[in-house]
């Protein structure tokens, strides 16, 4: 199936909010959603960025519909302050995409004291979907759109070493911080269908899409691989947030290796499906942060 923006149906009424929206990914999602008539927040770090961003669609779309919203991801009392804003002034929030991620950064911590990758991929946005969930809870048939990776298949999770405990091995915290996200999806999804919640949780990943997400590696390395514009890539994040799925869906490209293409049913390693892995993630989660999200 070959799915373009083209087929997006109208978003007209819905309010989305999308992190890490202001370059990349998230701004091109920003971009299409925007252009469908939805009232799109996004939400980043850096306010003259995030401002720009907001300048530039409007020169595309001129009539969007768009909001800025101040968040570092890397400091959960400003994920918390965030979405306590949102709240304050919003009455609903129909789809919630949690986008935003770092890859590949030197080693470093979290202003909580989490590795970078793991504290800002996962963590922040366990917090942020968690500040947000009643807001979710009371708009109907609302969604939470979790980005991973192709990475999650070789990520494990690793209980003693989330605090860059261990020597720094990039590539093994980046993995472990893409297949956090994608056990999050699903147990999120498991919890929403125990609890009675009118709510779907759907994961989706990129392939291989240009943007600025090497920008803190060498980002000549993507040339060695197939890969997508930043537009194509945030197909299959719009294809999860517009699409009638079911929850626990995940999407990604249906190329070769789903490194390009259109989105379709991508695959899930199985030990991101553990649901004893699932609870233990959740639970530390929640303990962390003195969370009661879906206990």
């Amino acid at each position: 199936m070959t799915w373009t923006t083209t087929e997006m149906k109208s978003q007209i009424g819905k309010t989305i909010l999308i992190t890490g929206a202001n370059t990349g990914l998230g701004y091109q999602t920003a971009l299409e959603l925007a252009k469908k008539d939805a009232l799109v927040i996004l939400a980043g770090r850096n306010k003259d960025k995030i401002n720009a961003a907001i300048e530039e669609i409007k020169a595309v779309h001129p009539t969007a519909k768009l909001e800025a919203g101040i968040v570092d991801l890397s400091d959960l009392t400003s994920v918390e302050q965030f979405a306590k804003t949102i709240v304050a002034n919003h009455d609903r929030l129909d789809v919630l995409i949690n986008n935003a991620g770092v890859m590949f950064p030197p080693p470093s911590k979290t202003m909580d004291g989490y590795e970078l990758q793991f504290g800002v991929n996962f963590m922040a946005h366990f917090s942020l979907t968690a500040h947000l969930f009643d807001l979710l809870k009371a708009t109907p048939q609302s969604r939470v759109v979790t980005l991973s990776s192709i990475a999650h298949r070789n990520g494990r999770i690793d209980f003693e070493n989330l605090r860059l405990e261990k020597p720094f091995d990039k590539f093994r915290e980046y993995g472990q911080s893409k297949v956090a996200d994608l056990i999050f999806t699903l147990e999120m999804q498991r919890r929403f269908e125990r609890y009675g919640v009118n709510s779907v949780s759907v994961g989706a990943h990129p392939g291989i899409s240009k943007t600025e997400l090497l920008r803190t590696d060498k980002p000549e390395m993507i040339e060695q691989f197939p890969h997508m514009t930043a537009n194509q890539g945030a197909y299959s994040t719009l294809f999860a947030a517009t699409e009638d799925l079911e929850g626990g869906a995940y999407i990604g490209p249906d190329g070769k290796g789903e490194m390009t293409g259109y989105p379709a049913p991508a695959f899930v390693d199985s030990y991101a499906q553990d649901e004893e892995v699932g609870m233990k993630l959740w639970e530390y989660a929640n303990d962390q942060m003195n969370l009661n999200f879906l206990p």
